[in-house]
């Protein structure tokens, strides 16, 4: 490898044009001195003047480009091969770094594993990976340059470098496979590992603790670089989440414990999110019956203090597309309306009538643009908004693909979440999927489902990612199980990363039910089982795709028994 790699014409162009060299000028480093004419030179009495040296940058091979090409060289300055002609040079360490530059350690998405430490990183460094990740690390060779310059040369075999361009699809056609990339080349369908706690994607992410940071210094006199590849200015985090029903032995669990004490254990990730989305299928009605746990009616309502779990939880957008919006009946809707609209919460899905049920709620955060919009695919009793009355907005597929076209041309990444079609399974039925990749072919960046109380199936669709269901958020479902013969007691949040305006990645949060009313993250143990079952619905195996069903094209959605509401 050569100690001055080759640089892009544009970055010729910077250094030479300033310099003022011409076409034919000598390719010495050092200019030739023409001996002094001057006759006072011949007096052996009068020292000659020593030549100024001329600033001279030295910098590795190593670079990043986006360092390499934002570097202007001020008139006078030279680049030099040898960082002994070198007055300034730029390398990789310094206690007071100039630049902060962060890599990833990324895997295929449906990788089961999702933290390492440092001290693993080091030792697969040296030959002696983890077992999960019995491959070659990949990285491209200037990541490998970079890193065989901070932490030595590399064991053999315990490295494969990879053209940039071919990382993602070689990672995912490979078994156990792990890379180390640019924070700004993670695309959604890398899954990026923790490091000992740290991620650059989370909020709260410290370069200075991370075993991926890579500081760049200038020795001698510094030019402009930039600071870093990971702006926090240009990161947004938006936390999704499915059925909250503060209802039945869920309410009951809150009276006795208090209205906070469901989001006890996911209060934190939530919080931390600077989006945060509750889809809740439930009116608030002052007027609420009391709690009757023998009930087997289907027509709830929640008693008005339990918003304050929704406050606690830092909630910034409510969505109404759910089947139980309207049972109490249009007073109680509005009233429901009312404590949003009192507390700023925007929402989408449903709304006071229909073209407000239908219209989007959009965001604009850290210089992101995010929107969201949703409907209801069953319809009938469930979607009971119209022109003057308020609910949940029937999907009228036309006008939803038009406005995600539109919101799409404006530069929102589109979030479009139903309330579909239930059934209990992991894997999504072949005649619903036709609507989820519609809404991506019309634009949309994530769609979701938000119906589903068993927690369903994952697709990568052209730019795309589908969640056909998170499963629930709060309800109180914990001993029923499914068609599939699984317990109806897990359940994700995701949280989508917009970085820069578009949207780079998701991490899933799998939590589970300790009771009837409150979820918490699960262990590793617990979280590895339930992915593998996820991953395997999803039609990966191994980190590697497998055919999926072909969707049905789509026909109307069968009517369901229409609840009645208790007037």
């Amino acid at each position: 490898m050569t100690q001055f790699r080759k640089i892009s014409t544009l970055f010729l162009v910077r250094i030479i044009l300033p310099v003022g060299l011409s076409a034919c000028a000598s390719s010495s480093v050092n200019p030739q001195i023409t001996a002094p004419t001057d006759p006072v030179s011949t007096n052996p009495s009068v020292v000659a003047p020593v030549p100024t040296r001329r600033p001279a940058l030295w910098m590795p091979d190593y670079l990043p480009d986006e360092i390499l090409e934002s570097i202007i060289l001020p008139e006078g300055w030279e680049a030099v091969k040898d960082p002994s002609d070198a007055t300034t040079r730029l390398e990789v360490g310094g206690a007071v770094p100039d630049s902060l530059w962060i890599y990833a350690l990324a895997v295929p998405f449906p990788t089961i594993r999702s933290e390492v430490s440092a001290e693993e990183l080091r030792s697969a460094w040296s030959g002696a990976p983890p077992m999960e990740f019995d491959a070659p690390l990949m990285l491209d060779e200037t990541t490998l340059a970079l890193f065989s310059a901070l932490w030595g040369s590399p064991a053999d075999e315990a490295v494969l470098v990879v053209p940039d361009r071919d990382l993602l699809e070689r990672a995912w056609s490979t078994a156990h496979s792990w890379a180390i990339i640019p924070f700004d080349r993670i695309q959604p369908r890398w899954k990026i590992l923790t490091i000992d706690g740290e991620s650059p994607l989370h909020t709260d992410f410290d370069p200075t603790t991370y075993a991926l940071t890579a500081p760049f210094s200038f020795s001698g006199e510094k030019l402009d670089i930039p600071s870093t590849n990971r702006d926090p200015q240009k990161l947004t985090v938006v936390a999704m989440t499915g059925v909250t029903a503060l209802v039945r032995a869920t309410a009951s669990l809150m009276e006795r414990k208090g209205a906070l004490y469901p989001g006890g254990d996911v209060r934190d990730i939530l919080r931390s999110a600077d989006i945060t989305h509750i889809s809740n299928e439930v009116p608030f009605n002052p007027k609420c019956p009391p709690i009757n746990l023998a009930s087997t009616a289907l027509v709830f309502c929640s008693d008005p203090k339990y918003i304050t779990l929704l406050e606690d939880l830092g909630v910034d957008v409510i969505e109404l597309t759910g089947d139980h919006f309207g049972d109490y009946g249009p007073e109680v809707m509005l009233y429901t309306l009312d404590l949003y609209d009192e507390r700023g919460w925007p929402y989408f899905g449903g709304g006071r009538n229909l073209d407000e049920a239908l219209s989007p709620v959009t965001f604009t955060h850290h210089g992101n643009k995010v929107a969201f919009i949703g409907c209801n695919a069953k319809g009938g009793g469930y979607a009971t908004a119209d022109v003057s009355y308020p609910g949940a907005g029937e999907c009228g597929y036309d006008v939803l693909h038009a406005e995600i076209a539109r919101l799409d041309s404006e530069g929102y990444i589109v979030i479009a979440t139903f309330s579909h079609q239930e059934y209990y399974t992991y894997q999504v039925r072949p005649q619903y999927r036709s609507d989820f990749i519609d809404m991506v072919d019309a634009g949309a960046t994530l769609v979701q489902g938000s119906q589903a109380h068993e927690p369903q199936n994952f697709e990568f669709y052209k730019d795309g990612l589908i969640h056909y269901g998170l499963g629930n958020m709060f309800f109180d479902q914990i001993n029923e199980r499914g068609n599939d013969g699984l317990p109806v007691d897990r359940a994700f949040i995701d949280l989508h990363i917009i970085y820069d305006g578009r949207y780079i990645s998701t991490e899933l949060v799998p939590i589970k039910f300790m009771d009837f009313a409150r979820p918490r993250p699960m262990t590793e143990e617990e979280a590895d089982v339930f992915l593998e079952k996820i991953f395997k619905a999803s039609g990966w195996l191994g980190g590697r795709p497998v055919p999926t069903l072909a969707p049905t094209p789509r026909t109307p959605a069968p009517q369901q028994a229409t609840p009645t509401p208790k007037t």
